[in-house]
Order: structure tokens, then C-alpha cells, then sequence
């Protein structure tokens, strides 16, 4: 295992054990629903469905298809409001 792959663990541990992660999940829920992200999401899944045919479509091809968008359309303003508390909360906590 890497460093950065340890250090990554190491992260994820902290932010859950802590309960922080659950409450940056929540805030990101509800900033990509402000900014209408999840509206947006919705309308290509329903384009993408209606394209290939219902019977035609996994799950899985539909997480394929429409994840590299869904992460493109992320405003960067909400990425860098939770690497900014990301960052608060480990100086906050860092041992």
C-alpha cells in the first residue's frame, strides 16, 4: 500500500469515526440540489433511457454512461467549499 494510499485511509478513518463525513455527505446532498445538479442528473438519465430503450439498459450501463458527466457538472465552487472544511477539519484534529 502506498503512501498516499495510507494516508487516504487514514483520512476516511478520522472523517467517520468523527461523524464528519456523514455531515460533509449531507452538505454536498444539499448543495447539488441547490445549484440544480440533481436536476440535471435526472434529465440525462431520462435522455439516456429514452435513447437506448428502457428494456435495453442496466443499471450498470447507466452509472457507465452517466457518471464521468454527473462528476463534470459538480460546480467547483461546492468542491472547493468541502476540500476547505476537508482541511479545517483535519488541522482541527490533527494528532
Amino acid at each position: 500500500m502506498s503512501k498516499e494510499s495510507r494516508m487516504r485511509a487514514t483520512v476516511n478513518q478520522k472523517l467517520t469515526e468523527m461523524g464528519e463525513r456523514e455531515r460533509l455527505k449531507e452538505l454536498l446532498r444539499a448543495k447539488l440540489t441547490e445549484c440544480g445538479w440533481k436536476d440535471q442528473m435526472k434529465a440525462h438519465c431520462k435522455e439516456v433511457i429514452k435513447d437506448k430503450g428502457l428494456e435495453h439498459v442496466t443499471v450498470e450501463d447507466l452509472l457507465v454512461e452517466i457518471t464521468p458527466k454527473g462528476r463534470a457538472l459538480v460546480p467547483d465552487s461546492v468542491k472547493k467549499e468541502l476540500l476547505h472544511r476537508i482541511r479545517a477539519f483535519l488541522a482541527q484534529h490533527a494528532t
